[in-house]
C-alpha cells in the first residue's frame, strides 16, 4: 500500500502505529489538522473518506469558501552545494534565472511523472 489516501481532491499520508496496532492518517493541503485512522485499510480508507466528508460539511456551514490550502508560490529547497551550482550554471547557459530554471523542472517532471 502507498502511503498516500487519495478521496476527491485531497490527499493523506498514513503511518502505522505499532502503539496502538492501527492506520493512522492526516489530510494534508489544508489549513486544519484533519486525522482519522482505522484497524485495517478498508476502515483507514472508510475513515478518511468521513474525515474528508466531515472536513467539507464543517467548511460549508462556516461559510469557509477556500477549502484548501493557499500556497503562496514561495518555497525553500536544500539540496547540496554540487548541485546548486550545477543547476545555476545550467540557468545561466540557457539564459534564464535559477528559478526559471527550477520552475521549469518541476512542470516538466509533473507532466511527466515517471
Amino acid at each position: 500500500m502507498d502511503n498516500i489516501l487519495k478521496y476527491k481532491d485531497f490527499i493523506a499520508t498514513v503511518k502505522y502505529s505499532d502503539e496502538d496496532e492501527s492506520f493512522i492518517g492526516r489530510i494534508e493541503g489544508i489549513d486544519s489538522v484533519v486525522s482519522f485512522e482505522g484497524q485495517s485499510v478498508e476502515e483507514l480508507k472508510s475513515s478518511f473518506r468521513e474525515a474528508v466528508e466531515s472536513y467539507l460539511d464543517f467548511c460549508k456551514r462556516k461559510g469557509i469558501q477556500e477549502t484548501q490550502k493557499s500556497y503562496t508560490g514561495v518555497f525553500n529547497v536544500r539540496i547540496n552545494s554540487d548541485l546548486h551550482r550545477r543547476a545555476a550554471i545550467t540557468a545561466k547557459q540557457r539564459g534564464c534565472t535559477l528559478n526559471a530554471f527550477v520552475k521549469e523542472s518541476i512542470e516538466r517532471r509533473l507532466e511527466h511523472p515517471h
